[in-house]
C-alpha cells in the first residue's frame, strides 16, 4: 500500500425500492476510496506532475481495482463503472486530475473488469465531508442509459487541506425502472449518425 495513503474506505448502497416499487433485480453501488497525501502540497506551483503521478497512480489504482473486485465478487459483474478525485482547499483541481487521468491509474480497472468504454469520471476541490461523487456508464456501451449513474458519499474528516480522495466507482445492475430509452432510439429518430450525434 503506498505510504502516503492515511486510510482507506469502503462505500456500498443497496437499492432495493424505487419509485414505491420494488426493483426486479437490486442495485448495487460499491464505491472504494483512498485518502491520501497531495504529493504536491506545499510546494507551489509544480510544472512537471509526471515523477509523483508515476510513482503513485499505478498503486492506487491496483489498491482500488482490487477494492472493488473483492467487493462485487469479480470483474465480470461489474457493470457501471467510473472514477473521481477530490483535492483539499490547499490544492489544485490539477493535482485531482493528475493521479486519475492516466492510464497507469485507469487501465488496472479497465482491465480487471474486460471493460471498452472509458472510465466516466468527476474532479473536483473541497473541504472535509466534501460531496465525492463518481459518476457511472456501461463499461462496454456509452449508449446505454440506464447505467448513467452517479455515487454520491463524504468522508467527514477528509480531504484534509493537504489531501487528496482518489476513488472508483462500480454499479451490479442498472437504474430500477428505467424507461427512457437508450441514446440509440434518439439517434434512429432524429435521423443522426452515432459517429456524430450532434449533426454537426
Amino acid at each position: 500500500m503506498p505510504a502516503a495513503i492515511r486510510k482507506t474506505l469502503l462505500h456500498v448502497e443497496t437499492t432495493l425500492i424505487e419509485g414505491g416499487r420494488p426493483a426486479p433485480r437490486p442495485l448495487v453501488l460499491i464505491a472504494a476510496a483512498a485518502v491520501l497525501r497531495n504529493p504536491w502540497a506545499d510546494r507551489g506551483f509544480v510544472e512537471d506532475l509526471r515523477p509523483e503521478i508515476h510513482a503513485i497512480a499505478p498503486e492506487l489504482g491496483a489498491l482500488l481495482t482490487g477494492m472493488i473486485i473483492e467487493r462485487a465478487g469479480s470483474g465480470a459483474a461489474v457493470e457501471g463503472y467510473g472514477k473521481s478525485a477530490v483535492v483539499g482547499l490547499g490544492g489544485e483541481v490539477e493535482h485531482a486530475s493528475a493521479l486519475i487521468h492516466t492510464l497507469r491509474f485507469g487501465n488496472h480497472y479497465r482491465k480487471a473488469v474486460g471493460a471498452k468504454s472509458y472510465l466516466a469520471f468527476c474532479n473536483t476541490r473541497g473541504p472535509a465531508n466534501a460531496p465525492i461523487m463518481i459518476p457511472l456508464m456501461d463499461k462496454n456501451d456509452e449508449g446505454r442509459r440506464s447505467h448513467y449513474l452517479t455515487i454520491q458519499f463524504a468522508i467527514p474528516d477528509a480531504p484534509a487541506a493537504d489531501e487528496i480522495v482518489v476513488a472508483l466507482g462500480a454499479s451490479i445492475g442498472g437504474r430500477p425502472h428505467h424507461r427512457i430509452g437508450d441514446r440509440y432510439e434518439d439517434l434512429k429518430e432524429l435521423g443522426h449518425d452515432a459517429a456524430n450525434p450532434a449533426a454537426v
